[in-house]
């Protein structure tokens, strides 16, 4: 067993791995498990086969009781939200937004606890599989590129494939929502109005410097353009971030349509659904991927299957705020690539993608009566590898095939969730919960092994947020005070929300 405060037992600096006889599932393939080897060369996959010769490895992993899985891929996650787990219950989006994503003026973070946040984030994921986030980062007004390099630099620590974001606004909280300028005191109007977002110029200085002082695809380290919401953003923020994806080959990621109330919003500005207003800004492209997108319309679902553009479902978040169920059916029967996030770590409490995989092929027998559309678990896995991975323009992970990235996940077989073995994919869906996962290799080096993160000290780390933790969350108690006196307010807009016609 290797401890937390031992050294890695295979040195990183090792550039050949075999792992020797696991049974591997490759989905794209054939869509079955067989017995077989696995040769890695740097941070790719050499050779998948029968028998491969030993002599050719520096280091040898006998995989005989393992199954062998390519990473998941958590496709939508907040690290931010780290300090608000289990903090709240029992609230729809627009209002638990109140406390976790503050409107009005907050003081800059701590950077130590930035990076920490983002090291409990890395660690959960690589305990539970997960080889590459996609994580949509929210940083406090004048630290963008500070936070940026911490949040950058806790993956690196870890050792996770990270590709980051910087949430992008330049419209009014308050003007995002429908009825709030009739339905606010005048003075809570105005106290909303105080907090004024950069312009569209200030995030192009922005991602300019984070695209040349971060953006590190060879190493596994990108930036990704995020514009928050269609609602969130001017016309010129949105066509922006556009043209700087197509620029710099990176992904386009935005929220859309998580909420009933969202919807409306959209009636009420565009007098269209948000992705014809998208469509016809010129912005939409296989390059886009749409986090939750759970007020689709047919409409709209044959649109983004027409642009090539991705969604990235989060069924437990989605559940948790109440924001409805995504139309898994109709989108995967128009070919939409389609991927799996956790969301963030308050609306879902946990960033473990099995818990997300299982929950995404349960949810939808019962939210459509059609068995012969209900989700199968291979077309599952499949979003949470590949689809995740070409959802943020990774071609090249997710995949157990030479050339491909040496993300890889060993489990034990011997565990109950293998006992018997009657199918592996189904087993991973509906009975593994990550506590089978023994090593995970990112970019053909050995972050977790036995069960242990091999870079760093976990327990030590995990101790020093707790103690960060306590002290922002009294100053976050702060926060949530002022803005307590706008909660009645906005549950008067969801309530109305929930009877306009959409």
């Amino acid at each position: 067993m290797t401890d937390g405060n031992a050294p890695p037992r295979h040195p990183t600096s090792l550039k050949r791995i075999l792992i020797k006889g696991g049974l591997v599932l490759d989905l794209a393939v054939d869509r079955h498990a067989v017995s077989a080897d696995i040769l890695i060369e740097g941070d790719r996959i050499a050779a998948v086969g029968a028998s491969l010769i030993e002599q050719e490895a520096d280091v040898i992993l006998d995989a005989r009781d393992r199954v062998v899985m390519p990473g998941l891929v958590n496709a939508h996650l907040h690290s931010w939200e780290v300090p608000f787990r289990g903090r709240y219950e029992g609230l729809p989006l627009e209002l638990w937004g109140l406390s976790a994503y503050p409107f009005l003026q907050i003081r800059p973070l701590p950077p130590r606890l930035i990076r920490l946040r983002t090291i409990l984030v890395a660690i959960e994921s690589l305990k539970n599989g997960v080889t590459s986030v996609l994580d949509d980062v929210l940083q406090v007004g004048g630290q963008e590129l500070e936070g940026l390099t911490e949040v950058f630099g806790g993956y690196a620590d870890v050792g996770l494939r990270a590709n980051v974001s910087l949430r992008m606004v330049d419209r009014s909280w308050l003007e995002t929502l429908p009825f709030a300028k009739e339905t606010l005191p005048a003075e809570l109007w105005e106290l909303g109005q105080s907090t004024t977002p950069p312009p569209a110029a200030y995030y192009e200085a922005i991602c300019d410097q984070a695209f040349k002082d971060l953006h590190r695809p060879a190493i596994g380290q990108r930036f990704v353009v995020a514009p928050s919401a269609p609602q969130r953003c001017t016309p010129e923020l949105l066509q922006l971030a556009a043209a700087l994806a197509e620029e710099h080959d990176t992904a386009f990621h935005i929220h859309l349509l998580e909420t009933r109330l969202q919807a409306v919003t959209a009636k009420l500005l565009y007098g269209e659904s948000p992705v014809s207003y998208l469509e016809h800004l010129g912005v939409l492209s296989d390059r886009v991927t749409f986090a939750h997108a759970v007020w689709l319309t047919d409409s709209d679902i044959s649109t983004i299957a027409a642009h090539g553009a991705s969604v990235v479902h989060n069924p437990v978040s989605n559940l948790k705020l109440g924001s409805g169920v995504f139309p898994y059916a109709r989108a995967h029967a128009a070919g939409i690539r389609l991927a799996l996030g956790s969301d963030g770590i308050s609306s879902n409490d946990s960033a473990r993608m099995f818990e997300v995989v299982k929950l995404a092929a349960l949810l939808h027998t019962v939210s459509d009566p059609s068995l012969e559309r209900w989700p199968r678990a291979a077309d599952i896995l499949d979003a949470a590898t590949r689809g995740g991975a070409e959802s943020v323009g990774l071609c090249d992970v997710g995949r157990l095939a030479a050339g491909q990235a040496a993300d890889i996940v060993l489990l034990d077989r011997r565990s109950l969730a293998f006992t018997p073995m009657n199918d592996l994919a189904r087993q991973l869906v509906y009975a593994e919960n990550g506590s089978s996962v023994r090593t995970v290799i990112v970019q053909g080096q050995i972050v977790l092994e036995d069960g242990r993160c091999v870079r760093i000290d976990e327990d030590d780390l995990i101790h020093e947020a707790g103690e960060l933790f306590e002290n922002f969350l009294s100053e976050h108690a702060a926060s949530e005070a002022r803005h307590a006196p706008f909660l009645p307010y906005f549950r008067s807009i969801y309530d109305r929300s929930r009877r306009e016609p959409i």
